[in-house]
């Protein structure tokens, strides 16, 4: 058999050759790219496969999940879609009645925009509970319901800060109940958990994805067996963070890029714990919390950057944001601006924040990890921001064209399982902004969720995330409906290519469009994901891509 895998008859993303038909790998290594006619003549013996006309491009990279929680979601309570609180108890009653005897995991109620406007009580979730242990993760997992029966296995929570005696818990009291929540669960629990994210992730054209861990998220035994995991293949590459102080021995010890990730400089906006400038609109007795101070950035970015290792942080308020710019310019003022700046650091989500602090932090060679549909969930004038914030403050999130006209590297991941995996998605969120001129072109979104991600995790050799000879095969395969120009973005049917730009037509991501779906997920050459060529609805494994030998 031939080392040499050709594939012929589609349309590869190869800014280089906008015309490119045609692909040949070799030992996990792009070997050429071009069209069909040359590539059967430059690779006579090559073992063929027909594309049929679909879509290669770079695999998506995921720069910000949490792999075990989001597992958990695939088979456990999924509370996304819960649209009352009356559905949300009739939910969580039938998930225990159907896993008697149980831990009950569950995420994502959102009350923002439930008729009640409010969550239940802990009396409510426990009648609903009928004794079992119930953790429920709030949509942006900074704070949670419990009952009593899990309150029982965490007694710290009880009296510590951010403890409710009937409603969720959030800062100390909700990290010792997570803490309970995940000793529950057994070491198979957690890798079964694992390996379903995973393999979801590939189906996604995932090819690799940012593991945000720390002592207040998921433990250092749940990160080690997601890394080990990894290394066995089969799956994406797994690039994990450590969010935690002074753990430069545990980093190492963990085998984690860096010391970032959810490294918490404040909490969230739908908790009412980012930290903002000004109160809270829908409660003015709170300006959220702040978590670290400057001195503390500070220190931290020091002593990551004289040990090369990334550091980075979780801040959402522009509260947080100041304090994280303060901790910068001190750092700066102890190691110098370069080695700050060659380290990569790496803020998390970093939703409030002007222009002129975006631009200073660029000049610290900082990565902006962001996460699009954060705004078509909750953007605009009328969903959670505008509630949270009032509809001028809250229309101001998430400023993408800021971040990248600025300078920063952006890097777009879901945060799953705060929001769902979902790269074209994304893509589509990060254009179609819901606040007019926030949003990017296409090509920077596409961008931004392949070669930036692969950026964020430091690598920088100029190649990897592209199809280019000499690049790593790591790419997705795509059904395609329809592409759309990257300059004039008007609809065709067909593949083109804009002769102003020379660079190839991206899928139609507007609102409304069909996404592309997934066929094929390659990582240096070994297929984690496939699915039958004529598969259009199912993301589910299935047989293997048609391979036509010469």
């Amino acid at each position: 058999m031939s080392d040499t895998t050709l594939l012929l008859g589609g349309r590869i993303y190869s800014p280089g050759n906008p015309d490119a038909t045609a692909m040949a790998v070799r030992d996990g290594t792009i070997a050429w790219v071009g069209t069909d006619t040359v590539g059967r003549a430059l690779h006579p013996d090559a073992e063929i496969v027909d594309l049929a006309g679909a879509f290669v491009a770079p695999a998506f990279v995921d720069s910000h999940v949490h792999a075990t929680s989001s597992g958990l979601l695939l088979n456990g309570l999924d509370l996304t879609g819960c649209a009352s609180l009356t559905e949300f108890l009739h939910a969580l009653r039938d998930y225990v009645a159907e896993h008697p005897g149980r831990l009950v995991w569950g995420h994502g109620w959102d009350e923002s925009w439930w008729p009640e406007q409010r969550p239940p009580t802990r009396a409510e979730v426990d009648d609903a509970a009928r004794g079992a242990p119930v953790y429920l993760s709030r949509i942006d997992v900074h704070s949670a319901l419990v009952s009593s029966a899990l309150l029982d296995r965490a007694p710290l929570a009880k009296g510590a800060e951010g403890w409710d005696e009937e409603g969720p818990l959030t800062r100390v009291a909700h990290h010792h109940a997570r803490s309970a929540a995940r000793e529950s669960l057994s070491p198979l629990q957690r890798r079964e958990a694992q390996a379903a994210f995973l393999r979801h992730a590939a189906s996604q054209g995932i090819a690799s994805v940012h593991e945000c861990a720390g002592p207040d998220i998921s433990g250092a035994d749940d990160l080690a067996d997601l890394l080990m995991l990894s290394r066995q293949g089969g799956v994406p590459e797994v690039v994990g963070y450590w969010g935690e102080l002074g753990a430069l021995e545990t980093g190492r010890e963990l085998g984690a890029k860096g010391l970032g990730g959810d490294l918490f400089v404040d909490g969230a906006l739908g908790s009412r714990t980012a930290a903002l400038r000004e109160p809270y609109t829908d409660s003015p007795n709170t300006s959220g919390v702040l978590y670290l101070d400057a001195d503390a950035i500070a220190e931290h970015l020091v002593d990551c950057t004289r040990n090369g290792v990334q550091a980075g942080f979780h801040v959402i308020g522009d509260a947080g944001v100041a304090e994280v710019g303060e901790g910068f310019r001190r750092a700066a003022r102890v190691v110098g601006t370069p080695a700050l700046a060659g380290s990569g650091h790496r803020l998390e989500h970093l939703e409030m924040i002007d222009g002129e602090l975006a631009g200073e932090l660029a000049g610290y060679g900082v990565v902006a990890s962001v996460q699009p549909c954060f705004d078509s969930s909750w953007g605009g004038t009328s969903r959670m921001y505008a509630s949270r914030l009032g509809s001028r403050r809250g229309a101001r999130l998430n400023p993408f064209s800021e971040l990248a006209s600025s300078g920063l590297v952006l890097a777009f991941g879901s945060d799953a399982p705060v929001t769902p995996v979902g790269p074209w998605e994304a893509v589509r969120a990060a254009v179609h902004h819901r606040t007019e001129g926030f949003g990017i072109s296409p090509r920077a979104a596409f961008n931004a969720h392949t070669r930036g991600g692969w950026r964020a995790a430091g690598v920088n050799d100029g190649t990897t995330g592209t199809l280019v000879p000499g690049a790593a095969a790591t790419y997705a395969v795509w059904k395609v409906d329809e592409f759309v120009s990257p300059v004039q973005d008007s609809r065709v049917r067909r593949w083109s290519t804009d002769s102003r730009s020379g660079v190839p037509a991206l899928p139609d991501v507007s609102p409304g469009a069909r996404l592309p779906r997934c066929l094929r997920t390659v990582l240096r050459g070994e297929t984690i994901h496939q699915r039958d060529w004529g598969d259009d609805d199912h993301q589910a494994d299935t047989a293997p891509l048609p391979v036509v030998f010469p």
